[in-house]
Order: C-alpha cells, then structure tokens, then sequence
C-alpha cells in the first residue's frame, strides 16, 4: 500500500511539471517575441578646446622717448599742456635763438668770402695753363697758382659745413617730439637755463598705442607653450603668433585682442630651481 502512494505521487508531480511547460509554452506563443533593445548613437567629432592660462601682467609703453635739449639757452616758451597728446614733429620748446641766428649769419658771410677767393684762385690757375706751355710764367709759379685753387676750394668746403651746423644749431632751438604720444609733466618753465645733452630731461612722450603688456611665466610653462604651439595645439594667426586676451583688474574684458610676441631670453635667478 505504501509503494503504491508513492507511485501517485510521483505521477502527480508529473503531469503538474508537465502543465507548467505546457502554460509556458502556450504563453510564449501568445506575447511574440521581445522588441529589440534601443541603442543610443553619438557622433564623434573632432573641435578646438580652448586653454587658458592667466597670468599677472603689467603694462607698459610701446614707445618711450626722454625729450632733451641739444643745445645751450633759455627757455622762451612751453608749447604743449601736460597729459596731452602729441605728434611727432610737433614742437615742444622754443629755445632763445638769437645767438644760434647770428652764428648762421657769421657762417654763411664766411662761405661767401671762401667762394670769392674760390673763383680768383680758379681763374688763376685757368690763365696759366696755356702761358706755361709758352714758358711764359715759370713751373714754380702754376704749381702754387694750382695749390692755391685747391687750398680755396677746401675752404669753401669746410665755410658749407660751418654753414650747415650752424643751420642745425638754429633748428634744434625749436625742441620737437621724437614720437606720437602723451607726453607727461615738464621739469622745466619759461626762463630756465637748459643745456645740451643735459642728464634730466625736459619731457617724457610714451606712445600707448598699441600697448605691451608684460608677463612673468615660469621656464616650464614657457616650454609646455612653445611645445603646444608647434604640435598645433594652440591656435596661431597668420603671423605664427599665439592670441591673448587682457582682463582688466575690475574683472572686464578688453575687447581688443593681442599677440604673443616676444620672451625674454633672461631669468629670474632667485626663482630657479635649486638642482644642487
């Protein structure tokens, strides 16, 4: 009796695993199969990242030019108002010229008489020319006649350039600026005694257009740069030059762009690294 039952059971364990295949089987066929899975696609493609280092800087001048005076006098008259802007070329100064003028007019009477004893001297030494071949006039006397047209024709020479210094003296009364620019405060006013080549200048003219803005970088990122600039990972304008941008200490943004031009072939030998 016992072997029977177990029989039975084993027999209902059957046909229940047989009825659950058979449901499963059923049920598949009726939902079809799955959807595919949804797959996501992203395009690669290549674009340029900028990177940005900010560094501190400071400007400074494009041009600077110290006015002095480059002869001896009195200041007569200021022509210009301090912080303007100035031209080149534009006068600056009046130096008192009187003494400068007469020392023309000295120069220019003194070539007039070199050119006076030029001309008797040529014509001279043209009026022997043919008596020495009839021995009218002796060697002795055309050699000197010849020396003497020389001699005066020297002196000429050296009255044009007495004449032109001068001429160079009365120029340099009117003081100029070398530069475009702002010229700063005068050290000097009306009545004061300047002299030529003196160590403190009149004026200064700084022009600030364009403008250099100078940075201090660290030897590495110097070489980290000029290694990106030549693999093209920085971007260069027609002139092989970096662009830079300027912040200014407000936190805004100049609109004009600049250029990486020039570093410095010097050191700073207290930032060193210490390779001892």
């Amino acid at each position: 009796m016992q072997k029977q039952n177990n029989i039975l059971v084993a027999s209902a364990v059957t046909l229940t695993a047989a009825a659950t295949l058979l449901l499963a089987a059923c049920g598949k066929d009726d939902k079809g199969p799955p959807p595919p899975p949804e797959v996501s696609i992203v395009t690669l493609k290549p674009r340029s990242v900028a990177i940005t280092d900010q560094l501190p800087g400071r400007t400074t001048a494009f041009k600077v030019a110290e006015v002095r005076p480059q002869v001896t006098g009195i200041v007569q008259k200021r022509l210009f108002g301090e912080g303007s802007e100035v031209k080149a070329g534009e006068q600056l100064f009046q130096i008192d010229a009187g003494s400068y003028r007469a020392a023309l007019s000295s120069a220019e009477a003194a070539l007039k008489r070199a050119e006076a004893q030029a001309i008797t001297s040529k014509l001279l030494a043209e009026r022997y020319e043919p008596l020495i071949a009839a021995n009218a006039v002796s060697k002795q006397e055309n050699d000197e006649a010849i020396a003497a047209r020389a001699r005066a024709e020297a002196d000429v020479a050296s009255a044009k350039a007495a004449v032109d210094a001068a001429r160079i003296n009365v120029v340099y009364t009117q003081v100029l600026s070398p530069i475009n620019g702002r010229i700063g405060r005068t050290l000097v006013t009306e009545g004061a005694l300047v002299t030529s080549g003196q160590e403190a200048p009149l004026a200064t003219v700084q022009q600030l257009d364009p403008i250099y803005v100078d940075i201090a970088q660290s030897s590495t990122e110097i070489l980290r740069l000029r290694r990106q600039m030549v693999s093209g990972e920085l971007v260069k304008d027609a002139n092989n030059q970096a662009e830079v941008t300027l912040t200014l200490e407000d936190g805004t943004v100049y609109p004009e762009h600049g250029r990486l031009k020039v570093s410095e072939a010097s050191v700073d030998p207290s930032t060193a690294p210490n390779w001892s």
